[in-house]
């Protein structure tokens, strides 16, 4: 068995050769490993009594490092013709047959390590999987990218008619570097940063594990005394009620400036060098300062679309264009696959997009049509419902002063109005798109032929109020993000639904 045979064309020194991981790659899945178990690990060793527990963390570690090396020892991969096969394991073998055409996100990932070694991490997703296919952890960064170009090149060629294989592998084999859709430079960076809420997240998240890991008590105490201090010098600063007012909300906006400044670095470290590439018929995206991310999966995997315009993106003159597609979805494959086309882009430019991978669409649609009469009520029932809450609450509490409260209740029917007067849904022979939003603008479309199952809803209020929901389910949406018509007149909706059953009866279901 060949274990360091030269990296060919292929991954490989020639086909039916098993080859192995790098050699350090024991050292990355021990770190990966110790990631999951380094709080168990530092609790005995620092918080051990005597000699012999505090030699615990140790042997904990000895384990992790022997089973790191039996995973080197025992994987072997090998490219044939038309799959990848995976052996792994002594004592309990298991061995994968993994055909191309069935790989449909193939993510190259990089840590700083990762780049200092020279190597890579791939993971190769599937249809529907709930894992991937197979995770090699690590090869040589050369080696992961022939594999990559195996699986573009044969995945190609599985996918079109057996008389013009010849054919789409040379096109495969000449696009190996890919034409470039779509590149951020650094101005985009900082306007994604600017629209974004990492910043934000971050501090969240850091005062979640200082909730967890320091006593509530002291924690308590950290923060009132931050407060009591930024307060002081506020008054200390500016003398009368108006100006030390003034001064909490210059703090205030020093404080919301320093998380915008905070987003703006974590997308120049997530996004620098963002590259979306068109090769053959996949799509490719490249990002990352410190850890490189590739990640690539074929156009036609792409099962629903989003465009997204916030108010800041408005501002800014700016959208965001965003996919589902059939990989698996969660954890780190939520990171990994293949889910922003654009991140941060002009809206002419997120239309060209469009236009350029569904050819046959016409996008922007036209004919919107609008939702039921009295959808703006529908819309606006939660608010004015939460703004009649907090008028009952602060009566109780506060007397005449909590009527107040009901404010709300005029802006959200207010907002309502606005979300209904613009929402609508638009239906050609090719695509189904809704449009919703007001405040936060949102788009979403798929093509009729992704489709893989309608439901027809319709709850107590609906039937009242005459009204309908129609949800279109395709492979790989989003459970937060569904294609959902909401608030269709019932006879147009029950129409509808009738037309595109007939319509998905009719085609083949493309994936």
């Amino acid at each position: 068995m060949t274990t360091e045979p030269r990296t060919g064309e292929d991954g490989g020194s020639g086909p039916g050769t098993e080859r192995r991981l790098h050699p350090w790659s024991w050292l990355f899945v021990l770190l990966q490993q110790l990631r999951q178990f380094i709080v168990p690990l530092l609790v005995l060793l620092f918080l051990g009594r005597g000699d012999r527990h505090a030699l615990w963390p140790l042997v904990g570690v000895a384990v992790l490092a022997a089973t790191s090396a039996w995973t080197y020892f025992t994987y072997r991969y090998r490219v044939d013709a038309d799959r990848l096969v995976v052996r792994a394991g002594l004592l309990e073998r298991q061995v994968r047959q993994i055909p191309f055409a069935r790989i449909h996100n193939v993510a190259l990932h990089q840590t700083l390590l990762h780049r200092l070694f020279g190597v890579a991490e791939v993971r190769l997703e599937s249809a529907g999987g709930t894992k991937p296919e197979a995770e090699m952890r690590v090869l040589r960064l050369e080696e992961a990218l022939a594999l990559e170009r195996v699986i573009r090149a044969r995945g190609a060629v599985a996918a079109v008619d057996r008389s013009t294989t010849a054919a789409a592998a040379g096109t495969a084999a000449d696009e190996d570097e890919g034409r470039v859709l779509l590149a951020l430079s650094a101005g985009e960076l900082v306007r994604l940063g600017l629209v974004g809420n990492r910043g934000m997240a971050v501090v969240a998240g850091a005062f979640a594990v200082a909730w967890q890991v320091l006593p509530e008590r002291r924690l308590a105490r950290a923060a009132t005394g931050f407060l009591q201090e930024a307060f002081g010098y506020a008054s200390g600063f500016a003398h009368g009620t108006a100006a030390q007012l003034a001064a909490v909300a210059l703090l205030l906006a020093v404080a919301l400036a320093l998380v915008r400044l905070l987003s703006v670095l974590l997308a120049l470290l997530q996004y620098h060098g963002f590259r979306l590439l068109l090769q053959g018929r996949r799509l490719t995206v490249e990002r990352g300062l410190l850890t490189r991310l590739r990640t690539s999966a074929p156009r036609r995997r792409i099962q629903a679309w989003s465009l997204h315009e916030g108010v800041l993106h408005r501002l800014l003159h700016r959208r965001a264009l965003h996919v589902d597609t059939v990989a698996s979805a969660g954890g780190s494959g939520e990171q990994r696959g293949l889910r922003e086309l654009a991140p941060i882009a002009t809206p002419g430019a997120c239309d060209d997009l469009v236009r350029e991978l569904l050819p046959e669409v016409s996008w922007p649609p036209t004919g919107w049509r609008r939702l039921h009469r009295l959808a703006w009520a529908r819309l606006a029932l939660p608010g004015i419902a939460l703004a009649v809450a907090g008028a009952a609450v602060g009566t109780w509490q506060l007397g005449p002063m909590g009527l107040l409260a009901l404010a709300w209740a005029a802006w959200a029917t207010w907002a309502a109005r606005r979300h209904a007067r613009r929402a609508g849904y638009s239906l050609d022979p090719r695509i189904i798109a809704l449009r919703e939003g007001w405040w936060s603008r949102r788009w979403r479309f798929a093509e009729i032929d992704k489709l893989q199952a309608l439901r027809l809803e319709r709850s107590p209020l609906d039937r009242w109020t005459g009204m309908a929901t129609l949800t279109l389910d395709t492979a790989g949406a989003r459970a937060n993000r569904p294609l959902r018509l909401r608030y269709l007149p019932e006879a147009e909706a029950r129409a509808l639904h009738r037309r595109l059953a007939v319509e998905l009866s009719r085609m083949p279901l493309r994936w």
